[in-house]
Protein backbone atom coordinates (compact mmCIF):
# COMPACT_ATOMS: atom_id res chain seq x y z
CA UNK A 1 0.00 0.00 0.00
CA UNK A 2 2.84 2.39 0.68
CA UNK A 3 3.54 3.26 -3.00
CA UNK A 4 -0.19 3.70 -3.82
CA UNK A 5 -1.02 7.19 -5.10
CA UNK A 6 -4.23 9.14 -4.52
CA UNK A 7 -5.28 8.78 -8.14
CA UNK A 8 -4.68 5.01 -8.04
CA UNK A 9 -6.56 4.57 -4.75
CA UNK A 10 -9.43 6.82 -5.83
CA UNK A 11 -9.83 5.52 -9.38
CA UNK A 12 -9.77 1.85 -8.29
CA UNK A 13 -12.00 2.55 -5.26
CA UNK A 14 -9.32 0.87 -3.13
CA UNK A 15 -10.70 -1.13 -0.20
CA UNK A 16 -14.38 -0.36 -1.03
CA UNK A 17 -15.18 -3.98 -2.05
CA UNK A 18 -14.68 -5.01 1.58
CA UNK A 19 -18.00 -3.36 2.40
CA UNK A 20 -19.77 -6.09 0.44
CA UNK A 21 -19.69 -8.17 3.63
CA UNK A 22 -22.30 -5.83 5.16
CA UNK A 23 -24.81 -6.61 2.39
CA UNK A 24 -24.79 -10.37 2.98
CA UNK A 25 -28.21 -11.31 4.34
CA UNK A 26 -26.97 -14.27 6.38
CA UNK A 27 -25.77 -13.28 9.87
CA UNK A 28 -21.99 -13.16 10.06
CA UNK A 29 -20.16 -13.80 13.32
CA UNK A 30 -16.57 -12.77 14.01
CA UNK A 31 -14.44 -14.75 16.47
CA UNK A 32 -11.42 -12.60 17.33
CA UNK A 33 -8.42 -14.04 19.12
CA UNK A 34 -5.10 -12.28 18.78
CA UNK A 35 -4.78 -9.04 16.82
CA UNK A 36 -7.53 -7.22 14.90
CA UNK A 37 -5.79 -4.00 13.98
CA UNK A 38 -6.57 -1.59 11.15
CA UNK A 39 -8.29 -3.55 8.40
CA UNK A 40 -8.73 -6.54 10.70
CA UNK A 41 -10.64 -4.42 13.18
CA UNK A 42 -12.69 -2.92 10.34
CA UNK A 43 -13.56 -6.38 8.99
CA UNK A 44 -14.64 -7.54 12.46
CA UNK A 45 -16.85 -4.45 12.82
CA UNK A 46 -18.53 -5.27 9.49
CA UNK A 47 -19.78 -8.52 11.04
CA UNK A 48 -23.12 -8.77 12.80
CA UNK A 49 -21.82 -10.22 16.06
CA UNK A 50 -18.30 -10.03 17.47
CA UNK A 51 -17.04 -12.59 19.99
CA UNK A 52 -13.48 -12.31 21.25
CA UNK A 53 -11.03 -13.59 23.79
CA UNK A 54 -10.16 -11.40 26.75
CA UNK A 55 -6.63 -11.14 25.39
CA UNK A 56 -7.70 -10.10 21.87
CA UNK A 57 -6.27 -6.77 20.74
CA UNK A 58 -8.33 -4.35 18.68
CA UNK A 59 -7.32 -0.99 17.27
CA UNK A 60 -7.29 1.52 14.44
CA UNK A 61 -3.59 2.47 14.41
CA UNK A 62 -3.66 4.05 10.92
CA UNK A 63 -2.79 7.50 12.30
CA UNK A 64 0.67 6.10 13.10
CA UNK A 65 1.08 5.38 9.37
CA UNK A 66 0.03 8.85 8.26
CA UNK A 67 -3.47 7.80 7.18
CA UNK A 68 -6.89 7.16 8.71
CA UNK A 69 -9.17 4.12 8.68
CA UNK A 70 -10.37 3.58 5.12
CA UNK A 71 -12.93 0.77 5.35
CA UNK A 72 -15.43 2.36 7.72
CA UNK A 73 -13.47 2.02 10.95
CA UNK A 74 -14.05 5.58 12.13
CA UNK A 75 -17.78 5.40 11.42
CA UNK A 76 -18.48 1.95 12.85
CA UNK A 77 -16.28 2.42 15.92
CA UNK A 78 -17.94 5.76 16.77
CA UNK A 79 -21.42 4.25 16.40
CA UNK A 80 -20.46 1.24 18.54
CA UNK A 81 -18.61 2.93 21.43
CA UNK A 82 -19.42 6.63 21.15
CA UNK A 83 -17.70 9.59 19.54
CA UNK A 84 -15.35 10.62 22.36
CA UNK A 85 -13.86 7.17 23.00
CA UNK A 86 -13.59 6.45 19.26
CA UNK A 87 -11.94 9.84 18.71
CA UNK A 88 -9.38 9.13 21.43
CA UNK A 89 -8.53 5.71 20.01
CA UNK A 90 -8.33 6.83 16.38
CA UNK A 91 -6.37 10.04 17.05
CA UNK A 92 -3.82 8.25 19.27
CA UNK A 93 -3.75 4.94 17.41
CA UNK A 94 -4.12 3.20 20.78
CA UNK A 95 -5.13 -0.44 21.00
CA UNK A 96 -7.78 -1.87 23.29
CA UNK A 97 -8.41 -5.32 24.73
CA UNK A 98 -11.16 -7.83 24.16
CA UNK A 99 -12.46 -7.03 27.66
CA UNK A 100 -12.66 -3.35 26.71
CA UNK A 101 -14.44 -4.28 23.47
CA UNK A 102 -17.17 -6.05 25.42
CA UNK A 103 -17.45 -3.38 28.13
CA UNK A 104 -17.79 -0.64 25.52
CA UNK A 105 -20.38 -2.54 23.48
CA UNK A 106 -18.23 -3.42 20.46
CA UNK A 107 -18.13 -7.15 21.25
CA UNK A 108 -21.19 -9.15 22.26
CA UNK A 109 -19.24 -11.61 24.39
CA UNK A 110 -15.73 -12.07 25.69
CA UNK A 111 -14.23 -15.48 26.49
CA UNK A 112 -11.61 -15.79 29.22
CA UNK A 113 -10.33 -19.00 27.65
CA UNK A 114 -8.42 -19.23 24.41
CA UNK A 115 -9.13 -19.32 20.72
CA UNK A 116 -11.08 -22.61 20.86
CA UNK A 117 -13.51 -21.30 23.49
CA UNK A 118 -14.19 -18.22 21.39
CA UNK A 119 -14.72 -20.16 18.16
CA UNK A 120 -16.90 -22.75 19.93
CA UNK A 121 -18.99 -19.94 21.42
CA UNK A 122 -19.46 -18.41 17.98
CA UNK A 123 -20.39 -21.80 16.52
CA UNK A 124 -22.95 -22.39 19.30
CA UNK A 125 -24.55 -19.03 18.57
CA UNK A 126 -24.49 -19.73 14.83
CA UNK A 127 -26.30 -23.03 15.48
CA UNK A 128 -28.96 -21.24 17.54
CA UNK A 129 -29.47 -18.71 14.76
CA UNK A 130 -29.57 -21.46 12.13
CA UNK A 131 -32.33 -23.23 14.09
CA UNK A 132 -34.71 -20.28 13.63
CA UNK A 133 -36.86 -19.30 10.69
CA UNK A 134 -34.60 -18.09 7.86
CA UNK A 135 -37.11 -15.47 6.73
CA UNK A 136 -37.47 -14.09 10.26
CA UNK A 137 -33.68 -14.09 10.70
CA UNK A 138 -33.21 -12.07 7.51
CA UNK A 139 -35.89 -9.62 8.67
CA UNK A 140 -34.36 -9.35 12.16
CA UNK A 141 -30.92 -8.61 10.74
CA UNK A 142 -32.39 -6.01 8.40
CA UNK A 143 -34.28 -4.12 11.13
CA UNK A 144 -31.32 -4.08 13.52
CA UNK A 145 -29.04 -2.81 10.75
CA UNK A 146 -31.58 -0.12 9.82
CA UNK A 147 -31.41 1.13 13.42
CA UNK A 148 -27.96 2.46 12.57
CA UNK A 149 -29.28 4.63 9.73
CA UNK A 150 -32.76 5.75 10.77
CA UNK A 151 -34.21 7.90 13.52
CA UNK A 152 -35.95 6.01 16.32
CA UNK A 153 -39.40 6.85 14.94
CA UNK A 154 -38.47 5.80 11.39
CA UNK A 155 -36.79 2.64 12.70
CA UNK A 156 -39.85 1.61 14.72
CA UNK A 157 -42.09 2.21 11.69
CA UNK A 158 -39.77 0.14 9.49
CA UNK A 159 -39.66 -2.63 12.08
CA UNK A 160 -43.45 -2.66 12.37
CA UNK A 161 -43.85 -2.95 8.58
CA UNK A 162 -41.55 -5.98 8.47
CA UNK A 163 -43.25 -7.45 11.55
CA UNK A 164 -46.64 -7.11 9.86
CA UNK A 165 -45.20 -8.52 6.63
CA UNK A 166 -44.02 -11.67 8.40
CA UNK A 167 -47.67 -12.52 9.12
CA UNK A 168 -47.82 -13.39 5.43
CA UNK A 169 -45.14 -16.05 5.83
CA UNK A 170 -45.65 -19.76 6.39
CA UNK A 171 -43.06 -19.65 9.16
CA UNK A 172 -45.16 -17.22 11.21
CA UNK A 173 -48.06 -19.69 11.10
CA UNK A 174 -45.75 -22.60 11.91
CA UNK A 175 -44.02 -20.75 14.76
CA UNK A 176 -47.12 -19.44 16.48
CA UNK A 177 -48.98 -22.75 16.09
CA UNK A 178 -46.01 -24.67 17.52
CA UNK A 179 -45.74 -22.20 20.42
CA UNK A 180 -49.44 -22.65 21.27
CA UNK A 181 -49.10 -26.43 21.06
CA UNK A 182 -45.86 -26.34 23.08
CA UNK A 183 -44.00 -28.09 20.26
CA UNK A 184 -40.80 -27.36 18.41
CA UNK A 185 -41.46 -25.58 15.10
CA UNK A 186 -40.40 -27.24 11.86
CA UNK A 187 -39.58 -24.27 9.68
CA UNK A 188 -40.29 -24.23 5.96
CA UNK A 189 -38.30 -21.00 5.51
CA UNK A 190 -41.18 -19.57 3.49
Amino acid sequence: MAPLTFSQAYSTNFIAPWSHITSIRTPILAAVSGYALGGGCELAMMCDIIYCTASATFGQPEIKLGVIPGAGGSQRLAKAIGKSKAMELILTGSNFSGKDAEQWGLAAKVFDGGHEDCVNGALETAAKIASTSRIATIAAKEVVNKSQDLSLREGVEFERRLFHGLFGSQDQKIGMTAFSAKKKPEWKNE
